[in-house]
């Protein structure tokens, strides 16, 4: 088994049985145990990999405009030909990125075809099955969900549930009808919706709960526990609401959706509301201190979510520019980052027992839940943007919970 990445540093560690990604479950454990059998290696070089193949497998990071909201297939497009120019008969090609619908077909079978000089269906065949992981639990979610396939005709749909049956084993499911496994969607249109619609069906449920948590605030209602009442009757599924949504997917995918059909508007009005709810709780804790300007605000959590090294898409970024905007002096803490880290980010560090005005809690780390006033030294305002700091702990404090009716009121200790 051969991996190719452009990046020579993820390239070397790899070859030396190094995980290139810490806090990645497993995956250590892996290459200690792969990588001195050679039965793994790492190139920078397609010429190394593809030739040969009996299956190739893409997964590339595919990025969004975040002005046009246009896919931006770039570093894609890059990997494609490289890959077609050391295409050899035989080869199944398998794309794993999240997809606008149409593009395994419109955009990758051309591209593969020209540059290889091969024609699919005959000589080589191409599907797209999407991966349905995250980071922190992909070993664990391969076995977990079933992996769905579609083809451009029906010997490469075959190949595809074949090569994915051999090098992956599934847990059981009994609350699946159709038994957890390889699912054959009958084309690579239909996976490629089938990925986008799992996730933009979460981006649309957290706008739906922010816009309940937004009201619920004004007339004084705790939004969790009508969540909690809702969904005790069996047809309702009402996510939760909070600061930010982050992440590579369902930030990004919503969008990836929107640029195939446009007229989507509950989507996009889901998105919208979404991206506004950092700036809309910044305004919210600036209309109860009277002013920021000149306040030393921290916002805890630069990680998109608790527990995982990745900022991607993290609401931190729009947090401190809507903090900075009115005139805060922003810090930022992260357990998971050195002061040098969150340095290169552009922002100076916050140490528990620092004095600051305002604290924003942007990430769900297990560190927050049992944090005390005092890791906030002087704090005037916390903001819960994650529902997870304990009431009683800060009683006495003015705290506020997206969602719990506003500003919470002292709790007896």
């Amino acid at each position: 088994m051969v991996g190719v990445d452009v990046n020579r540093a993820v390239v070397d560690l790899v070859n030396q049985g190094t995980e290139p990604f810490p806090g990645e479950a497993h995956l250590q454990e892996k290459l200690s145990e792969l990588v001195p059998a050679g039965r793994l290696r790492a190139t920078t070089d397609y010429a190394d990999a593809i030739p040969g193949a009996d299956a190739v497998v893409l997964v590339v990071p595919l990025f969004v405009d975040d002005a046009t909201w246009e896919p931006d297939f770039g570093w894609m497009d890059a990997a494609t030909a490289s890959l077609a120019e050391h295409l050899t008969p035989g080869t199944l090609v398998s794309y794993e990125t999240t997809l606008p619908v149409g593009t395994t077909r419109t955009r990758w079978k051309p591209m593969l075809e020209e540059g290889s000089g091969l024609v699919e269906g005959r000589d080589f065949h191409l599907v797209f099955s999407p991966e349905r992981v995250l980071t922190g639990r992909v070993f664990a979610d391969l076995k977990k969900y079933p992996k769905l396939v579609g083809g451009l005709s029906e010997a490469g749909a075959s190949r595809a549930v074949e090569f994915y049956e051999q090098v992956l084993t599934f847990d059981e499911r009994p609350d699946l009808e159709r038994g957890n496994g390889v699912w054959d969607l009958g084309s690579a249109e239909a996976a490629e919706m089938a990925k986008l619609a799992e996730t933009t069906y979460r981006d649309v449920n957290i706008g739906l709960a922010n816009q309940f948590a937004l009201f619920a605030d004004q007339v004084g209602i705790d939004v969790y526990s009508v969540i909690d009442a809702s969904n005790s009757q069996p047809f309702s599924h009402i996510h939760r609401p909070g600061i930010a949504v982050g992440g590579h997917c369902i930030p990004v995918y919503p969008r990836l959706y929107l640029s195939t059909d446009r007229d989507a508007e509950i989507v996009r009005t889901a998105r919208l509301l979404n991206a506004s709810m950092p700036g809309r709780l910044v305004d919210q804790a600036a209309a109860i201190l009277g002013d920021l300007e000149g306040l030393t605000a921290v916002v805890l959590g630069a990680a998109y979510r608790g527990g995982v090294k990745e900022t991607a898409f993290s609401g931190v970024f729009a947090t401190v520019e809507a903090l900075r905007a009115r005139g805060a002096r922003v810090l930022v803490h992260d357990p998971l980052y050195s002061d040098e880290e969150l340095g290169r980010f552009g922002w100076d560090a916050f140490h528990f027992g620092d004095r600051v005005d305002l604290a924003i809690v942007q990430a769900d780390h297990a560190e927050y839940r049992t944090m005390q006033p005092a890791d906030v030294a002087g704090v005037r305002l916390l903001v819960d943007g994650r529902n997870i700091t304990d009431a009683r702990t800060w009683a006495g404090t003015p705290r506020i919970v997206i969602g719990a009716g506003g500003i919470a009121a002292p709790v007896a200790p």
